[in-house]
């Protein structure tokens, strides 16, 4: 089975939250589908997308993980966004959490620093 994933974001402020997104991602949007929506594409077949919906705005909550952890969390931080939270769970996985102007979650996950280097 064929899967593409296709996760939305509602945003408040379609202009501010483009900007956000494209400092979060380090580029612009992949595409436009139409004129409130924009779509990145993260990986193969795996977008996540904001779209004007004021009133779901703040909602989401979309982890990513990812092979360089500490790299990706240091390009974004290179970017000016800080994460509002960062954690370590007992197994040693990593996570950082972004919210956007809107309060939508946006984490970056990645594997213990052990697991990296087998």
């Amino acid at each position: 089975m064929a899967v593409h994933l296709f996760a939305g974001i509602p945003v408040s402020d379609y202009a501010s939250a483009l900007v956000w997104y494209e400092r979060l991602f380090g580029s612009p949007p992949t595409f436009y589908p139409n004129d409130t929506e924009a779509v990145w594409e993260v990986a193969e077949h795996r977008s996540l997308y904001i779209e004007h919906r004021p009133g779901h705005a703040g909602h989401a909550m979309h982890t990513l993980f990812v092979d360089d952890f500490d790299t990706v969390i240091g390009d974004i931080a290179a970017r000016g966004l800080r994460p509002m939270q960062r954690e370590t769970y007992g197994n040693g996985v990593r996570k950082a959490t972004f919210r956007d102007p809107d309060g939508n979650e946006i984490g970056f996950g990645g594997a213990p620093v052990d697991e990296r280097r087998s």
